[in-house]
């Protein structure tokens, strides 16, 4: 059985393994041969980046209301793919490459307590990112396009499998359908890159949490970023994985940039999700 850690973890090594391969070069005394960039393409790179940095005046987070004990939430839409840019149609697919995170369950599960674990007595490594989690998530699995209510149980697999060691456990997501939501916020994210953006390597993105009662906004992240190479595949390179590095807002909460910025990319929905709606806490977690 895979772990749920392990699977998360699939964004985080995919963008680590261009970085570690220029270490290695470097270690090996090779660097990148130093070329003429034609004057068109440098028009166009600096077209691109005057584009993104006008972008950038409009976007940030914005939170209009907090809201406190929080016990879960409702998805009102569910990440289905990653996007790296690795062909001319991803280019182009408005499927959010800025919001990249998990993926189908482990996206619904990202917001569930106990998915982000924290070793007792020590808080999440983010000052601006607690990483709590809800008791539970409603949303359409859209699988089946049937409604549940997801929550998560840690279970000890070594107690039926003697293939585990003693005393492993590991964190289950479990669902069970229901009639209607009774979660009162939701949360969407959507691309909001146009066309022309698009052309020059930028993407757009909005996530939003709102009041489902009231139909009003509690709080928005609004981010773009561009990939400066404006889309280059040299070298197995994967364009909307590097555009992370040139991100506003960042992905690094306030943090020195030590990795590829898309290594910081995953567990970023919660994050802003938990500025506006703070979970309930229970110790127990």
């Amino acid at each position: 059985m895979k772990s749920v850690k392990s699977l998360y973890s699939f964004g985080v090594a995919r963008a680590a393994t261009v970085a570690a391969s220029i270490i290695l070069l470097v270690a090996c005394g090779i660097t990148p041969a130093k070329r003429h960039i034609p004057t068109a393409v440098q028009e166009r790179r600096d077209r691109g980046i005057a584009m993104w940095k006008s972008l950038c005046e409009k976007s940030g987070v914005f939170v209009h209301k907090t809201v406190s004990d929080v016990e879960g939430i409702y998805l009102i839409n569910v990440r289905l793919q990653s996007n790296f840019g690795e062909s001319a149609e991803e280019q182009y697919a408005l499927d959010d490459p800025y919001g990249h995170d998990s993926t189908g369950d482990l996206y619904i599960h990202n917001f569930l307590r106990g998915f982000h674990h924290h070793p007792k007595g020590k808080p999440s490594p983010y000052k601006d990112a607690p990483r709590i989690g809800y008791e539970f998530v409603e949303a359409v699995d859209p699988k089946d396009g049937k409604l549940y209510r997801f929550t998560s149980r840690i279970e000890e697999p070594w107690l039926t499998d003697k293939r585990y060691l003693k005393g492993v456990t590991q964190l289950v997501l479990e669902r069970t359908p229901i009639e209607k939501r009774s979660a009162r916020y939701g949360v969407k994210f959507q691309d909001i890159s146009t066309r022309e953006e698009r052309d020059y390597w930028i993407a757009g993105s909005s996530l939003k949490v709102t009041d489902l009662e009231t139909g009003k906004v509690l709080g928005e992240r609004i981010g773009y970023m561009i990939d400066w190479a404006q889309g280059s595949r040299a070298g197995n390179r994967s364009p909307w994985l590097f555009a992370a590095d040139n991100a506003c807002p960042n992905f690094l909460h306030g943090e020195p940039r030590r990795a590829p910025a898309a290594s910081s990319q995953p567990g970023q929905s919660l994050d802003f999700v938990e500025r506006v709606l703070k979970a309930k806490y229970r110790e127990e977690w």
